[in-house]
């Protein structure tokens, strides 16, 4: 397989300053590197604070990264122009709640992206994404009605409905499942697995959830303190890791 993601030496480092003045360098990413292969899922795991989401952040252009090297689909991720970027990378957020738009419809919600990217009318954007809501599993009749009134389930496929409009080659997932109940979380995680295979995604999905990047994931990689400490197939890792961290993460698992 093709990778589609080329990542070298990341890394990304915060700078504060304490009530003397004095500046101190945080250093929350450091020299990691990995890929991830066409129609690919990448599991990220690590304990809170050990890096995810900046990784997540910054993968997204939402923040800028210190050092190395980030290549999607052969070209340097900062030259997709902010038209371009929007149909390469998406990302699905952990809170649907806090992602979504209490003022718009959910037709609205998932239509946006045409609307700012492709500039459609509100007649074309409104057909695609009735489409879009049968395609993860909300009703059409369901599209007049506001994020508060639809269940934590519903919210994140919206979210994931929303991230999928403009067809994006990688779907970035930050810990997309953790708010949602057991029986919720095997939904939404099979729905993933579906529109996977048939929109021929790669995708990273972020958890401290174990159980369920095993289940979800072909590769994990896991985070310690923001480097990398573990990486490999996904059933081979959680079988037999070969690092203390990753062992220490398994044992504490439910």
């Amino acid at each position: 397989m093709s990778s589609l993601l080329k990542v070298k030496d990341l890394e990304k480092s915060y700078v504060t300053k304490s009530l003397s003045g004095s500046r101190q360098e945080h250093r929350v990413l450091k020299k990691i590197s990995f890929e991830v292969a066409e129609n690919q899922i990448l599991g990220v795991v690590g304990e809170s604070g050990c890096g995810k989401s900046t990784l997540a952040k910054v993968l997204t252009r939402l923040e800028d990264f210190s050092a190395g090297e980030i290549h999607f689909a052969g070209k340097d991720l900062n030259s997709f122009s902010r038209k371009e970027f929007p149909h390469q990378i998406q990302m699905v957020f952990q809170d649907p709640y806090q992602s979504l738009n209490p003022r718009k419809k959910a037709w609205e919600i998932i239509a946006d992206p045409l609307f700012v990217s492709e500039g459609l009318s509100r007649r074309e954007g409104h057909e695609r994404a009735l489409a879009m809501m049968e395609k993860v599993g909300l009703r059409p009749e369901t599209s007049e009605r506001y994020p508060h009134q639809f269940s934590g389930g519903q919210r994140q496929r919206l979210g994931i409905a929303r991230a999928l409009m403009l067809r994006p080659k990688l779907l970035i997932l930050d810990e997309p499942v953790s708010a949602l109940d057991v029986s919720i979380q095997a939904q939404v995680l099979n729905l993933l697995l579906s529109l996977q295979r048939e929109f021929q995604l790669s995708m990273i999905f972020i958890s401290h959830d174990l159980s369920v990047v095993k289940h979800i994931s072909d590769r994990t990689l896991v985070l310690y303190f923001g480097e990398i400490v573990e990486m490999g197939p996904s059933q081979e890792l959680f079988t037999s890791p070969r690092h203390e961290y990753t062992q220490r993460l398994l044992d504490s698992a439910p």
